[in-house]
Parts: structure tokens; sequence; C-alpha cells
């Protein structure tokens, strides 16, 4: 995911595709009582019994508090920032009181694990939105070019218009919170910023990843890895790699954001599946390597954020990109521009919880 010189075209939102559920009916009740039990209530009842099967082996290792002992030391190996130090209250947008369940995380992926180092870049940014019950969420990827607003950081840097990512090259976390609010008038709850390294660790320990290639090509960067089009299966090195590459694609860096997309929807389905889950030794390693390859907000509960929306189906996760003019040049500078008066209709139904169905209005 290094930092590109240049973008391609605007591409439409995406939607990750799911199929319907068909549930038996009869008449009669001795029929109805033997009909099969329907697809979507056999997978909420398999991914509860999963989740009770891996609290119980935990439970049977070393009991109630061996369990919070053990929570506790995953915590322990996440990094902590102070992400809203210099975020001022009043300039910050307010949920609405029916909405205060929903979550809004921004995440961030870092070529520093320490995302406090002046210099730390960032090329995904994502903000991600958890309805308030639970049952959905929605990804709107920025790309790292876009051209906005920064506002002026403590240091005395921003105050200008510039890439979106130089708010985290400028004022780390704080000024990327407050850049990305005064864009979207989301507030954001919180922050996680991904390791690179520690991302490609992750997808180790889940054993791989498969990924749908659309075409064949080869990377940019050393070893100069070859990508056959398909159905392909990544290990850690190559799934980082697969997320950087977009200078081979004719819509540059909005190819990238989908590879991302891509590589995110894939990571979700494996940790969710019942070889990891149902593996207490897999489950441990992903979690720990998790924890090692982030850092978040003081207040981010990475355990208990997890086992929360862990009953969100792949099909209730909606991967958006967020809408834009095209490209052009400010200066020596390739930036991509927002659609603004779109983008705000997208950030209004994140507000509302309504960005589940939302479309983009047509011109």
């Amino acid at each position: 995911m290094s930092i590109p010189s240049d973008a391609g075209d605007s591409v439409e939102p995406q939607e990750v595709a799911h199929g319907g559920d068909s549930a038996a009916t009869a008449a009669d009740p001795a029929v109805a009582e033997a009909a099969p039990v329907p697809a979507k209530k056999r997978r909420r009842w398999l991914r509860v019994t999963l989740w009770s099967l891996v609290v119980l082996a935990l439970l049977a290792a070393g009991g109630a508090v061996g369990l919070r002992f053990y929570l506790k030391s995953v915590e322990n190996k996440v990094t902590r920032v102070d992400a809203f130090a210099e975020v001022v209250e009043s300039e910050r947008p307010t949920k609405p009181p029916e909405t205060t369940k929903a979550m809004n995380l921004l995440i961030l992926g870092s070529d520093s694990r320490n995302p406090d180092l002046d210099g730390s870049r960032t090329d995904t940014i994502m903000l991600a939105h958890v309805t308030a019950d639970h049952k959905a969420a929605q990804m709107v990827s920025i790309p790292r070019d876009t051209w906005l607003d920064i506002p002026r950081a403590a240091n005395g840097h921003g105050g200008v218009k510039a890439k979106i990512n130089a708010a985290f090259a400028w004022g780390g976390i704080p000024l990327m919170v407050r850049t990305v609010e005064q864009y979207t008038k989301v507030r954001i709850d919180h922050v996680v910023v991904i390791d690179f390294e520690g991302f490609a660790a992750v997808v180790d320990k889940l054993g791989g990843i498969d990924v749908d290639v659309e075409k064949n090509f080869t990377s940019i960067h050393p070893p100069y890895r070859k990508f056959s089009a398909g159905m392909q299966h990544l290990n850690g090195a190559e799934a980082l790699d697969y997320s950087r590459q977009r200078k081979q694609f004719s819509n540059g860096d909005f190819s990238r954001i989908k590879h991302q997309q891509q590589v995110i929807k894939a990571i979700l389905a494996k940790a969710t599946s019942a070889g990891i889950l149902t593996d207490p030794g897999k489950l441990n390693a992903f979690l720990t390597a998790t924890a090692s390859a982030i850092s978040a907000d003081k207040k981010f509960d990475l355990i208990g954020t997890a086992m929360d929306l862990r009953g969100i189906p792949s099909n209730k996760i909606r991967f958006i990109t967020n809408p834009t003019t095209g490209t052009g040049w400010e200066g020596s500078q390739s930036v991509v521009y927002a659609n603004k008066p779109v983008a705000a209709t997208l950030f209004a139904a994140i507000n509302n919880d309504t960005a589940a169905s939302w479309q983009a209005p047509k011109s």
C-alpha cells in the first residue's frame, strides 16, 4: 500500500454480493415439523454454537479466571495511542440520539507501528459504520489522494488544502480524526491503525486467504510476484503485495482500493470460519497476531468488539468507495476530487443509520 503519485478514474460503490435464503413452509403441521430448518437459522445457530465451543474450550483450559487473564493478555498486546488528544470537542459532529448504539470506526493502514512518529504515512483510510442493531456494517474507503481542507494542527502544520493522507503525516492520528470528521460530519468513536507487516502476519496465522484476481499481472515491488487471473490462495506477504498494486490497472488507485476491500473481505470470511473458531490454538494465534498488529485509541475494546460483532454475516458488510468526480492536478500533485454533494448524502445516511440501503443520487 505504498503512496501513489497518480490515481485512476472513479469507480462505482461496491457492495458484497449475496444470495437469498429459502424457508420451507407447509400447511400440514406434521409436514411443517419435518421441514428443513431455514439456512439463515442454521448459520446463526452454527455461529452461536461455534463461539460457545470456543468459550467452553478456554474455560476448560483455565476456568473463568483463566479466561479473563487470557483476554487481558491479548488486549495488552494492542499498542494504545491518544487518538483524540488534539480533537476539540466543540468542533466535533454529534450523533443523532437514535444512533448512539451504532459505532463509527476509523481504520488506517500505516507503514509504521508507531503512528505518533512524524512523517508516518497512511495509504488505507476507511470509515467503518456498524449499525445500531449490530447486524450490518458499511465500510467507506476514502482514496488517500483525496483533495480536502486539512485543519491546522498544534504544531503549525495544516490549515491548507492537501491530500487527505497529509493529515496523518503532519499531525498523526488526531489531525486525521479532525480531517475526516470535518469532511464527513460523522463522529468517530474509535480509531484502529494497522501495521502493514503485522497485517501479513495475521493472514499467515489464518493459513492464508482466497482472493479472486481479475487478470494476470506482475507486482511492481520486489520480488516481483506474478499473480494469475482467477481464485488464488495468498499467504501474508502475497496478500499484502496484492493489496498494494495499482499501476498495472486502468483505474489506478481505485483498483488498489478494490484489492484492499477484497483482502479485508477474505480475512473476515476466514477469521469467522469453522476451521478457526473451533480450534482454540488457531483462534489464539489469530487473536494474538491481530492484537500485535494494531494500535488503537485508549478506550477501544478489541475482544469485546470482536465478540459483539461476530454475528454480522459477510453479506451484511457493504464496501463503498467515497464518491468522486475524478482525478486532476494541483501543481505537481495528482489528486482525487471528492464529489462532495453525493458524498454528503452517503455520510448523512451513515449518521441516520440507513447506509445499508444508500444509493448515489442519479444526476
